[in-house]
Protein backbone atom coordinates (compact mmCIF):
# COMPACT_ATOMS: atom_id res chain seq x y z
CA UNK A 1 0.00 0.00 0.00
CA UNK A 2 1.04 3.41 -0.55
CA UNK A 3 -1.63 5.13 1.25
CA UNK A 4 -4.37 3.97 3.64
CA UNK A 5 -6.69 6.61 5.01
CA UNK A 6 -9.77 5.74 6.24
CA UNK A 7 -12.41 7.66 8.37
CA UNK A 8 -15.56 6.28 10.02
CA UNK A 9 -16.68 9.27 11.73
CA UNK A 10 -15.01 12.67 10.41
CA UNK A 11 -15.10 13.28 6.36
CA UNK A 12 -11.93 14.26 5.12
CA UNK A 13 -12.56 17.73 3.73
CA UNK A 14 -11.49 19.27 0.54
CA UNK A 15 -8.11 20.45 1.30
CA UNK A 16 -6.99 17.53 3.19
CA UNK A 17 -8.21 15.23 0.41
CA UNK A 18 -6.26 17.41 -2.10
CA UNK A 19 -3.12 17.06 0.28
CA UNK A 20 -3.50 13.33 0.73
CA UNK A 21 -3.43 12.96 -3.39
CA UNK A 22 -0.83 14.84 -3.85
CA UNK A 23 1.47 12.72 -1.21
CA UNK A 24 0.29 9.64 -2.84
CA UNK A 25 1.23 10.69 -6.47
CA UNK A 26 4.29 11.36 -5.01
CA UNK A 27 5.23 8.36 -3.79
CA UNK A 28 3.87 6.52 -7.16
CA UNK A 29 7.38 7.19 -8.77
CA UNK A 30 5.61 8.35 -12.10
CA UNK A 31 8.55 10.66 -13.15
CA UNK A 32 8.96 10.91 -16.62
CA UNK A 33 6.51 8.04 -17.57
CA UNK A 34 3.30 8.19 -20.18
CA UNK A 35 0.41 7.39 -17.68
CA UNK A 36 -2.93 7.34 -18.71
CA UNK A 37 -5.58 7.41 -16.09
CA UNK A 38 -9.09 5.21 -15.97
CA UNK A 39 -11.57 6.99 -14.58
CA UNK A 40 -15.67 6.52 -14.09
CA UNK A 41 -18.17 8.43 -15.70
CA UNK A 42 -21.09 10.80 -14.23
CA UNK A 43 -23.13 8.17 -12.81
CA UNK A 44 -20.77 7.66 -9.85
CA UNK A 45 -20.32 10.06 -7.01
CA UNK A 46 -16.96 10.88 -6.77
CA UNK A 47 -14.90 14.24 -6.50
CA UNK A 48 -13.67 14.09 -9.77
CA UNK A 49 -12.54 17.91 -10.61
CA UNK A 50 -10.64 17.78 -7.60
CA UNK A 51 -8.70 14.30 -8.43
CA UNK A 52 -7.92 15.67 -12.10
CA UNK A 53 -6.99 18.85 -11.08
CA UNK A 54 -4.09 16.77 -8.38
CA UNK A 55 -2.87 14.75 -11.03
CA UNK A 56 -2.55 17.27 -13.51
CA UNK A 57 -0.35 19.85 -11.34
CA UNK A 58 1.23 16.90 -9.73
CA UNK A 59 2.49 15.40 -13.56
CA UNK A 60 2.50 17.92 -15.71
CA UNK A 61 6.22 18.66 -15.31
CA UNK A 62 7.41 15.06 -13.92
CA UNK A 63 5.20 12.83 -16.70
CA UNK A 64 6.38 12.58 -20.08
CA UNK A 65 2.92 12.24 -20.91
CA UNK A 66 -0.80 12.67 -18.84
CA UNK A 67 -4.19 11.09 -20.40
CA UNK A 68 -7.77 9.89 -19.26
CA UNK A 69 -10.02 6.84 -20.48
CA UNK A 70 -13.25 7.09 -18.74
CA UNK A 71 -14.89 3.56 -17.92
CA UNK A 72 -17.89 3.66 -19.52
CA UNK A 73 -18.86 -0.14 -19.71
CA UNK A 74 -21.57 -0.05 -21.88
CA UNK A 75 -22.97 3.38 -21.09
CA UNK A 76 -23.30 6.05 -23.41
CA UNK A 77 -19.70 7.91 -24.95
CA UNK A 78 -19.42 11.34 -22.67
CA UNK A 79 -19.49 14.36 -24.87
CA UNK A 80 -17.11 17.41 -24.46
CA UNK A 81 -19.74 19.56 -22.26
CA UNK A 82 -20.23 16.24 -20.24
CA UNK A 83 -16.65 15.44 -19.56
CA UNK A 84 -15.72 19.23 -19.04
CA UNK A 85 -18.71 19.89 -16.41
CA UNK A 86 -17.42 15.91 -14.63
CA UNK A 87 -14.14 16.95 -14.87
CA UNK A 88 -14.60 20.74 -13.49
CA UNK A 89 -12.85 22.43 -15.82
CA UNK A 90 -13.08 24.45 -19.57
CA UNK A 91 -12.24 23.97 -22.83
CA UNK A 92 -8.83 25.59 -22.59
CA UNK A 93 -8.09 23.58 -18.99
CA UNK A 94 -8.68 20.74 -20.81
CA UNK A 95 -5.88 20.66 -22.73
CA UNK A 96 -3.76 21.84 -20.10
CA UNK A 97 0.30 22.72 -20.15
CA UNK A 98 1.22 18.81 -22.20
CA UNK A 99 -2.13 18.93 -23.84
CA UNK A 100 -3.96 16.26 -21.85
CA UNK A 101 -5.90 13.83 -24.01
CA UNK A 102 -9.56 12.58 -22.42
CA UNK A 103 -11.08 9.55 -24.42
CA UNK A 104 -14.08 7.40 -23.74
CA UNK A 105 -14.42 3.52 -23.86
CA UNK A 106 -16.23 2.31 -26.80
CA UNK A 107 -16.90 -1.72 -25.58
CA UNK A 108 -18.60 -2.31 -29.41
CA UNK A 109 -15.39 -1.11 -31.60
CA UNK A 110 -13.87 -4.04 -32.26
CA UNK A 111 -10.90 -1.94 -33.50
CA UNK A 112 -9.85 -0.56 -30.13
CA UNK A 113 -9.96 -3.91 -28.52
CA UNK A 114 -7.04 -6.40 -27.88
CA UNK A 115 -7.42 -9.76 -26.90
CA UNK A 116 -5.03 -10.25 -24.04
CA UNK A 117 -6.01 -13.89 -22.92
CA UNK A 118 -8.33 -17.07 -22.76
CA UNK A 119 -9.87 -18.25 -19.37
CA UNK A 120 -10.31 -22.08 -20.09
CA UNK A 121 -13.36 -23.76 -19.81
CA UNK A 122 -12.13 -25.75 -16.97
CA UNK A 123 -11.19 -22.55 -15.17
CA UNK A 124 -14.43 -20.61 -15.85
CA UNK A 125 -16.45 -23.82 -14.66
CA UNK A 126 -14.32 -23.94 -11.27
CA UNK A 127 -14.48 -19.87 -10.61
CA UNK A 128 -18.12 -19.77 -11.15
CA UNK A 129 -18.74 -22.74 -9.50
CA UNK A 130 -20.39 -24.47 -12.64
CA UNK A 131 -22.61 -21.68 -13.60
CA UNK A 132 -20.60 -20.94 -16.28
CA UNK A 133 -19.27 -23.96 -19.30
CA UNK A 134 -17.31 -22.13 -21.77
CA UNK A 135 -14.14 -20.48 -22.78
CA UNK A 136 -14.11 -16.80 -22.04
CA UNK A 137 -12.15 -14.77 -24.21
CA UNK A 138 -10.47 -11.69 -22.75
CA UNK A 139 -10.76 -8.44 -24.63
CA UNK A 140 -9.97 -5.15 -23.34
CA UNK A 141 -9.02 -1.11 -24.88
CA UNK A 142 -6.07 -1.40 -26.82
CA UNK A 143 -4.92 1.88 -25.95
CA UNK A 144 -3.78 0.84 -22.78
CA UNK A 145 -0.69 -0.42 -24.42
CA UNK A 146 0.76 3.15 -25.30
CA UNK A 147 1.66 3.80 -21.91
CA UNK A 148 3.89 2.57 -18.96
CA UNK A 149 1.44 2.96 -16.44
CA UNK A 150 -2.07 2.71 -15.46
CA UNK A 151 -4.20 4.99 -12.73
CA UNK A 152 -7.45 3.08 -11.76
CA UNK A 153 -9.11 5.68 -10.17
CA UNK A 154 -13.07 5.38 -8.39
CA UNK A 155 -14.92 4.82 -5.46
CA UNK A 156 -15.74 1.61 -3.73
CA UNK A 157 -19.64 0.82 -3.25
CA UNK A 158 -21.45 -2.05 -2.63
CA UNK A 159 -22.32 -3.54 -6.07
CA UNK A 160 -24.73 -5.80 -7.50
CA UNK A 161 -22.29 -7.51 -10.11
CA UNK A 162 -18.84 -7.37 -8.28
CA UNK A 163 -20.19 -7.00 -4.73
CA UNK A 164 -18.40 -4.18 -4.00
CA UNK A 165 -16.68 -1.99 -7.01
CA UNK A 166 -13.73 -0.19 -7.45
CA UNK A 167 -9.87 -1.95 -8.59
CA UNK A 168 -9.77 -3.98 -11.27
CA UNK A 169 -13.36 -3.31 -12.33
CA UNK A 170 -12.10 -0.27 -13.99
CA UNK A 171 -10.42 -3.32 -16.48
CA UNK A 172 -13.50 -5.26 -16.37
CA UNK A 173 -16.63 -4.42 -17.50
CA UNK A 174 -14.95 -0.67 -17.36
CA UNK A 175 -12.98 -0.99 -20.40
CA UNK A 176 -13.36 -4.55 -21.94
CA UNK A 177 -15.01 -6.23 -25.06
CA UNK A 178 -18.74 -7.25 -24.65
CA UNK A 179 -17.63 -10.98 -23.61
CA UNK A 180 -16.13 -9.63 -19.53
CA UNK A 181 -19.21 -7.23 -20.09
CA UNK A 182 -22.05 -9.78 -20.73
CA UNK A 183 -19.98 -12.37 -18.72
CA UNK A 184 -19.34 -11.12 -15.70
CA UNK A 185 -22.90 -9.29 -15.20
CA UNK A 186 -24.76 -12.81 -15.80
CA UNK A 187 -22.64 -14.69 -13.33
CA UNK A 188 -23.53 -11.80 -10.96
CA UNK A 189 -27.37 -12.43 -11.90
CA UNK A 190 -26.74 -16.23 -11.85
CA UNK A 191 -25.64 -15.51 -8.08
CA UNK A 192 -28.79 -13.20 -7.24
CA UNK A 193 -28.23 -9.41 -6.89
CA UNK A 194 -29.25 -10.15 -2.77
CA UNK A 195 -26.39 -12.95 -2.44
CA UNK A 196 -23.60 -10.81 -4.15
CA UNK A 197 -24.64 -6.96 -3.66
CA UNK A 198 -22.46 -6.30 -0.39
CA UNK A 199 -20.32 -9.52 -0.18
CA UNK A 200 -16.49 -8.64 -0.23
CA UNK A 201 -14.98 -11.80 -1.86
CA UNK A 202 -17.30 -13.57 -4.33
CA UNK A 203 -16.48 -15.81 -7.76
CA UNK A 204 -17.62 -12.58 -9.73
CA UNK A 205 -14.34 -10.80 -8.24
CA UNK A 206 -12.59 -13.47 -8.83
CA UNK A 207 -13.30 -13.80 -12.50
CA UNK A 208 -12.20 -10.12 -12.69
CA UNK A 209 -8.94 -10.38 -10.86
CA UNK A 210 -8.27 -13.31 -13.15
CA UNK A 211 -9.00 -11.27 -16.13
CA UNK A 212 -6.80 -8.55 -14.88
CA UNK A 213 -3.89 -11.00 -14.87
CA UNK A 214 -3.37 -10.54 -18.56
CA UNK A 215 -2.57 -7.22 -18.05
CA UNK A 216 1.29 -6.83 -17.94
CA UNK A 217 1.47 -2.77 -17.51
CA UNK A 218 1.89 -2.00 -14.16
CA UNK A 219 -1.42 -0.24 -12.19
CA UNK A 220 -1.85 1.57 -9.19
CA UNK A 221 -5.51 1.89 -7.84
CA UNK A 222 -6.94 4.99 -6.04
CA UNK A 223 -9.73 3.64 -4.31
CA UNK A 224 -12.31 6.13 -2.74
CA UNK A 225 -14.47 5.49 0.24
CA UNK A 226 -17.29 7.79 -0.16
CA UNK A 227 -20.49 8.23 2.24
CA UNK A 228 -22.68 10.51 0.30
CA UNK A 229 -21.06 13.10 -1.63
CA UNK A 230 -18.06 13.84 1.40
CA UNK A 231 -14.83 11.53 0.97
CA UNK A 232 -14.33 9.26 4.01
CA UNK A 233 -11.37 7.13 3.07
CA UNK A 234 -8.51 7.11 0.02
CA UNK A 235 -6.71 3.73 -0.52
CA UNK A 236 -3.78 3.61 -2.86
CA UNK A 237 -1.67 0.94 -4.47
CA UNK A 238 -1.66 -2.58 -5.54
CA UNK A 239 -5.72 -2.87 -7.31
CA UNK A 240 -6.50 -5.76 -5.17
CA UNK A 241 -5.28 -5.09 -1.42
CA UNK A 242 -6.10 -1.32 -1.85
CA UNK A 243 -9.69 -2.41 -3.56
CA UNK A 244 -10.57 -4.92 -0.33
CA UNK A 245 -9.11 -2.33 2.08
CA UNK A 246 -11.80 -0.08 0.61
CA UNK A 247 -14.80 -2.40 1.01
CA UNK A 248 -13.75 -3.12 4.55
CA UNK A 249 -14.61 0.52 5.38
CA UNK A 250 -17.49 0.88 2.82
CA UNK A 251 -19.09 -1.94 4.32
CA UNK A 252 -19.31 -0.34 7.59
CA UNK A 253 -19.95 3.15 6.06
CA UNK A 254 -22.63 2.13 2.87
CA UNK A 255 -24.66 -0.70 4.01
CA UNK A 256 -27.55 0.84 6.10
CA UNK A 257 -29.24 -2.27 8.55
CA UNK A 258 -32.80 -2.19 9.30
CA UNK A 259 -34.87 -4.22 11.90
CA UNK A 260 -37.56 -4.86 9.69
CA UNK A 261 -38.80 -5.14 6.27
CA UNK A 262 -41.71 -2.81 4.67
CA UNK A 263 -44.57 -3.13 2.65
CA UNK A 264 -44.13 0.04 0.85
CA UNK A 265 -40.43 1.63 -0.82
CA UNK A 266 -40.21 4.65 -2.21
CA UNK A 267 -36.58 4.82 -3.61
CA UNK A 268 -35.93 8.19 -5.18
CA UNK A 269 -33.13 7.86 -7.90
CA UNK A 270 -30.67 11.29 -8.23
CA UNK A 271 -30.06 13.18 -11.33
CA UNK A 272 -27.14 11.33 -11.97
CA UNK A 273 -29.03 8.05 -13.14
CA UNK A 274 -30.35 9.50 -16.61
CA UNK A 275 -31.73 6.65 -17.66
CA UNK A 276 -33.36 3.00 -16.18
CA UNK A 277 -29.87 0.70 -17.01
CA UNK A 278 -28.43 2.92 -14.26
CA UNK A 279 -31.63 4.10 -12.16
CA UNK A 280 -32.31 0.29 -11.64
CA UNK A 281 -29.67 0.66 -8.86
CA UNK A 282 -32.52 2.05 -6.68
CA UNK A 283 -33.75 -1.39 -6.43
CA UNK A 284 -30.63 -3.21 -6.22
CA UNK A 285 -29.90 -1.79 -3.08
CA UNK A 286 -33.32 -2.08 -1.47
CA UNK A 287 -34.86 -5.36 -2.34
CA UNK A 288 -33.22 -7.33 0.71
CA UNK A 289 -35.59 -4.84 2.91
CA UNK A 290 -39.19 -5.25 0.91
CA UNK A 291 -41.14 -7.33 2.52
CA UNK A 292 -42.52 -10.57 0.43
CA UNK A 293 -45.92 -9.11 -1.40
CA UNK A 294 -44.19 -5.97 -0.86
CA UNK A 295 -43.87 -2.85 -3.50
CA UNK A 296 -40.73 -0.90 -4.49
CA UNK A 297 -41.63 2.71 -6.52
CA UNK A 298 -38.57 3.72 -8.53
CA UNK A 299 -39.61 7.54 -8.49
CA UNK A 300 -37.53 9.35 -11.07
CA UNK A 301 -39.87 11.78 -13.24
CA UNK A 302 -36.23 12.90 -14.75
CA UNK A 303 -36.11 9.24 -16.15
CA UNK A 304 -37.27 8.94 -19.67
CA UNK A 305 -35.80 6.25 -21.23
CA UNK A 306 -34.83 2.96 -20.61
CA UNK A 307 -31.37 2.62 -22.27
CA UNK A 308 -29.81 4.84 -25.02
CA UNK A 309 -27.30 1.45 -25.67
CA UNK A 310 -29.43 -1.23 -24.77
CA UNK A 311 -33.16 -0.20 -24.72
CA UNK A 312 -34.53 -2.23 -28.02
CA UNK A 313 -33.38 -5.15 -27.03
CA UNK A 314 -34.41 -4.70 -23.00
CA UNK A 315 -37.78 -3.86 -24.72
CA UNK A 316 -37.80 -7.38 -26.40
CA UNK A 317 -36.80 -9.01 -23.81
CA UNK A 318 -38.82 -7.39 -20.90
CA UNK A 319 -37.83 -7.47 -17.22
CA UNK A 320 -38.30 -11.29 -15.96
CA UNK A 321 -37.13 -13.01 -12.75
CA UNK A 322 -33.73 -15.05 -13.20
CA UNK A 323 -35.84 -18.73 -13.70
CA UNK A 324 -38.43 -17.29 -16.29
CA UNK A 325 -34.81 -16.47 -18.53
CA UNK A 326 -33.11 -20.16 -17.28
CA UNK A 327 -36.40 -22.47 -17.66
CA UNK A 328 -36.88 -20.97 -21.78
CA UNK A 329 -33.05 -21.08 -22.32
CA UNK A 330 -33.22 -21.71 -25.87
CA UNK A 331 -35.20 -19.07 -26.51
CA UNK A 332 -32.88 -16.40 -24.63
CA UNK A 333 -29.57 -17.43 -25.21
CA UNK A 334 -28.18 -15.26 -28.03
CA UNK A 335 -29.29 -12.45 -25.87
CA UNK A 336 -26.39 -10.40 -24.38
CA UNK A 337 -25.59 -11.45 -20.99
CA UNK A 338 -25.86 -7.91 -19.51
CA UNK A 339 -29.25 -7.47 -21.04
CA UNK A 340 -30.51 -10.59 -19.04
CA UNK A 341 -28.90 -9.39 -15.67
CA UNK A 342 -29.91 -5.83 -16.15
CA UNK A 343 -33.60 -7.30 -16.78
CA UNK A 344 -33.60 -10.04 -13.85
CA UNK A 345 -31.86 -7.43 -11.08
CA UNK A 346 -34.51 -5.18 -11.74
CA UNK A 347 -37.60 -7.60 -11.58
CA UNK A 348 -35.68 -9.22 -8.46
CA UNK A 349 -36.01 -12.28 -7.05
CA UNK A 350 -39.21 -15.17 -7.34
CA UNK A 351 -40.65 -18.07 -8.99
CA UNK A 352 -41.53 -19.49 -12.49
CA UNK A 353 -43.11 -22.96 -12.47
CA UNK A 354 -45.25 -23.98 -15.36
CA UNK A 355 -45.36 -21.17 -17.07
CA UNK A 356 -46.48 -18.81 -13.94
CA UNK A 357 -44.20 -15.88 -12.96
CA UNK A 358 -44.40 -14.89 -9.26
CA UNK A 359 -41.91 -12.38 -8.32
CA UNK A 360 -41.24 -12.00 -4.47
CA UNK A 361 -42.24 -8.23 -4.56
CA UNK A 362 -43.95 -5.71 -7.25
CA UNK A 363 -41.65 -3.45 -8.84
CA UNK A 364 -43.24 0.02 -10.16
CA UNK A 365 -42.12 3.05 -12.33
CA UNK A 366 -42.87 6.34 -10.86
CA UNK A 367 -40.77 7.87 -13.77
CA UNK A 368 -40.59 9.05 -17.32
CA UNK A 369 -41.04 6.06 -18.82
CA UNK A 370 -44.81 6.42 -20.00
CA UNK A 371 -47.95 3.59 -19.08
CA UNK A 372 -47.88 2.03 -21.98
CA UNK A 373 -44.32 1.01 -22.07
CA UNK A 374 -43.97 0.04 -18.31
CA UNK A 375 -46.54 -2.34 -19.28
CA UNK A 376 -45.03 -3.75 -22.53
CA UNK A 377 -41.57 -4.22 -21.03
CA UNK A 378 -43.60 -6.05 -17.25
CA UNK A 379 -43.13 -3.35 -14.78
CA UNK A 380 -45.44 -1.40 -12.85
CA UNK A 381 -46.28 2.10 -13.21
CA UNK A 382 -47.52 5.16 -11.15
CA UNK A 383 -47.83 8.60 -12.17
CA UNK A 384 -45.01 10.70 -11.03
CA UNK A 385 -46.77 13.74 -10.83
CA UNK A 386 -49.07 12.43 -8.37
CA UNK A 387 -46.61 11.33 -5.74
CA UNK A 388 -45.07 13.57 -3.32
CA UNK A 389 -42.25 12.14 -1.92
CA UNK A 390 -42.58 13.69 1.79
CA UNK A 391 -45.82 11.71 2.65
CA UNK A 392 -43.81 9.06 2.27
CA UNK A 393 -41.17 10.19 5.21
CA UNK A 394 -41.14 9.33 8.94
CA UNK A 395 -43.70 6.48 8.31
CA UNK A 396 -41.13 3.31 9.11
CA UNK A 397 -43.47 2.40 11.91
CA UNK A 398 -46.23 1.71 9.42
CA UNK A 399 -43.81 -0.03 7.54
CA UNK A 400 -43.37 2.63 4.36
CA UNK A 401 -39.94 3.77 3.93
CA UNK A 402 -38.71 6.59 1.83
CA UNK A 403 -34.91 6.42 0.23
CA UNK A 404 -33.48 9.93 -1.06
CA UNK A 405 -30.48 9.73 -3.44
CA UNK A 406 -30.38 6.24 -3.44
CA UNK A 407 -28.82 3.58 -5.73
CA UNK A 408 -25.12 3.53 -3.60
CA UNK A 409 -25.96 2.85 -0.39
CA UNK A 410 -27.35 -0.86 0.53
CA UNK A 411 -29.96 -1.43 2.56
CA UNK A 412 -30.16 -4.98 4.67
CA UNK A 413 -32.01 -6.55 7.49
CA UNK A 414 -30.23 -5.87 10.49
CA UNK A 415 -30.02 -10.06 11.60
CA UNK A 416 -28.23 -10.56 8.09
CA UNK A 417 -30.92 -12.22 6.80
CA UNK A 418 -32.14 -12.32 3.02
CA UNK A 419 -35.10 -13.92 1.71
CA UNK A 420 -35.30 -17.38 1.21
CA UNK A 421 -33.58 -17.92 -2.17
CA UNK A 422 -33.15 -21.26 -1.90
CA UNK A 423 -36.48 -22.00 -1.24
CA UNK A 424 -37.78 -19.60 -4.21
CA UNK A 425 -35.02 -20.99 -6.45
CA UNK A 426 -35.51 -24.71 -7.57
CA UNK A 427 -32.42 -24.35 -10.20
CA UNK A 428 -29.96 -22.78 -8.17
CA UNK A 429 -26.14 -24.07 -8.81
CA UNK A 430 -27.48 -25.37 -12.43
CA UNK A 431 -25.91 -22.45 -14.62
CA UNK A 432 -26.46 -22.35 -18.50
CA UNK A 433 -23.82 -25.07 -19.71
CA UNK A 434 -22.71 -23.86 -23.10
CA UNK A 435 -24.41 -20.59 -22.98
CA UNK A 436 -23.73 -17.68 -25.50
CA UNK A 437 -24.64 -14.30 -24.71
CA UNK A 438 -21.96 -12.53 -26.35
Amino acid sequence: MILAVGRKERAIDKKEFEGLCEKAISKCQLEGKRILAIIPDSTRTVPMPVLFKALCNSLSQEAKKLDFLIALGTHSPMNDQEIDRHLGINKEERKGPKNVEIFNHRWNSQKELRKIGLIPREEMRKLSGSLIDKDVPVLINKRIFDYDQLLLIGPVFPHEVVGFSGGYKYFFPGISGPEMVNLSHWLGALLTNPKINGIEHNPVRELINRAASFVTIPSISFCLVMRKNRVQGLYVGNPIEAQEKAAGLSKELNIVHKKRQFHTVLSTAPQMYKELWTGGKCMYKLEPVVEDGGRLIIYAPHIKEISSTHGKLIEEVGYHLRDYFLRQWDRFKNYPGAVLAHSTHVKGIGTYKEGVEKPRIEVVLATGIPKKVCKHINLGYMNPKEIDPKEYAEREEEGILLVRGAGETLYRLADGSLPDIDRLYEIEGKGTEGQDTQ
